[in-house]
């Protein structure tokens, strides 16, 4: 999962002519979700983006101090899949990026876990899938990339022991293992690392 993080005065996002929602002094973020992104990558940009410390402390002056909840800012999420891309030529590939419904719920669980750890109110986002107009007043300017860390070796194994385990209870039990919801995340993980060993 990765993010264009950019510390704005004011943001807002359009549809047309519909303000769809708007934000004044915060963050205006860019969410790009891969093929390969689950649960573990949610919960590891939730807490990235609630606890960079973006901001001047107000009463020392101290940069990069402060981050979006220590000040009670807000926060404007905005679902960008073009962030997974690759050049063919001169032409963006968008292969490596999750596709539709499974995308949309792996965008929506970030902002929900965003808005039970800080504030509902304080977590906007634009409209998924739609072809919106983003605008920006970026306050510095102060513009950051993060990206979820890639499982290493050992958890994939991990992740993979895990999945094996889970597969045989469900075989136990007279079901099969699906691509939605928790028992589709595991077998996910199970696929991805099979195709990475």
């Amino acid at each position: 999962m990765k993010a264009i993080i950019q510390r704005v005065t004011c943001a807002k996002v359009t549809v047309g002519d519909e303000l769809v929602s708007s934000i004044g002094r915060g963050l205006c973020v860019l969410v790009g979700i891969s093929s390969d992104d689950n649960a573990s990558d949610v919960e590891w940009m939730a807490r990235k983006l609630l606890n960079l410390r973006l901001f001047e402390n107000p009463s020392t002056g101290k940069r990069w101090s402060e981050s979006v909840v220590d000040l009670q800012l807000e926060m404007l999420c905005v679902s960008q899949f073009t962030l997974y891309h690759r050049l063919k030529g001169n032409r963006p590939d968008f292969s490596r990026a999750m596709q539709g419904p499974e995308a949309h719920q792996l965008y929506e669980s970030l902002l929900q876990r965003m808005r039970n750890e800080y504030a509902t109110e304080r977590i906007l986002d634009g409209r998924f899938g739609a072809m919106m107009q983003v605008h920006v007043v970026n306050d510095g300017p102060v513009t950051l990339e993060i990206e979820s860390p890639v499982p290493s070796e050992y958890e994939r194994q991990k992740l993979q022991r895990a999945c094996e385990r889970n597969t045989k209870s469900d075989k136990t039990v007279g079901r099969k293992v699906t691509d939605d919801g928790a028992e589709g995340t595991s077998g996910k993980v199970c696929k991805e690392s099979e195709s990475s060993s």
